[in-house]
């Protein structure tokens, strides 16, 4: 994916963001700081991972008006904020942040972070997370309280199965967690990738139901010639940063469509 913003910062401009600073890299040791450490997230994806994991001082870079985190353009106060963080946290795909970061002078670890919605992978990412931060106690009844959310979410969506049966999807691939959530039956998938005439073709004949779309990255009408409902559905927290807030505004989202 290309990366326009990182190619645009100048000397002028790092320059002014470490004079904010007055440093570049934070000068208390993360364990002694009153909050914990210093978390800055591209996203609030990787924000709500962050917090899971028991994280309390976090700071997102990429506002939700931007929909495609790649593209982003970094400011001052980005290279700022990198520059006295602990830890910068970002997806593979979001090349802009570990530059950023390398740019500041910053010493902060940086952490890739495995964006996966999927129940087992969430839980063994912020098991790791927790461990880094030095937070583990908390990231471990977080887990706990997740998988006690998500088996009474689950459930939720399963006693609106219409006729008791299991709905017929195809989903978008990163949102075939919130099929597995909804215990629907997965007749295909498609993405990131546009969908193409053949693609289109093939789903429409496996007569799904319902289109489980990725609301973060739609181009629209994914089967524009099935009957199936289309339902939106989000990866990313709201601005709480609360990562169980994607399993329960999705679940309500499914539960509206089966109805």
């Amino acid at each position: 994916m290309a990366v326009r913003g990182i190619a645009r910062i100048s000397w002028a401009l790092i320059a002014s963001a470490l004079a904010l600073t007055g440093c570049g890299s934070s000068t208390t040791p993360a364990s002694q700081q009153a909050d914990g450490p210093k978390i800055v997230a591209t996203t609030s994806w990787e924000a709500g991972f962050a917090k899971a994991a028991g994280a309390r001082n976090v700071t997102v870079i990429v506002p939700k008006s931007v929909l495609h985190a790649p593209d982003y353009d970094p400011k001052p106060s980005d290279l700022a904020a990198v520059a006295d963080a602990d830890f910068v946290l970002y997806a593979p795909f979001e090349a802009f942040a570990p530059k950023i970061t390398d740019a500041a002078g910053s010493k902060a670890k940086k952490v890739e972070v495995a964006l996966d919605n999927s129940r087992d992978k969430v839980k063994a990412e912020v098991t790791r997370l927790g461990e880094l931060f030095g937070t583990a106690d908390a990231a471990r009844k977080w887990n706990e309280s997740f998988d006690a959310e998500y088996t009474k979410l689950a459930g939720d969506v399963k006693a609106k199965w219409p006729a008791g049966q299991p709905p017929k999807v195809v989903a978008q691939m990163f949102v075939g967690y919130a099929a597995d959530l909804a215990g629907a039956e997965v007749l295909g998938t498609y993405g990131p990738e546009p969908v193409t005439a053949s693609q289109v073709a093939d789903l429409v004949g496996k007569a799904p139901q319902f289109v489980f779309e990725n609301s973060h990255m739609s181009t629209g009408t994914v089967l524009p010639d099935a009957k199936a409902k289309q339902v939106m559905l989000v990866n990313y927290p709201g601005d709480d940063n609360d990562l169980l807030g994607v399993y329960r505004t999705n679940a309500k989202t499914i539960i509206e469509a089966l109805a």
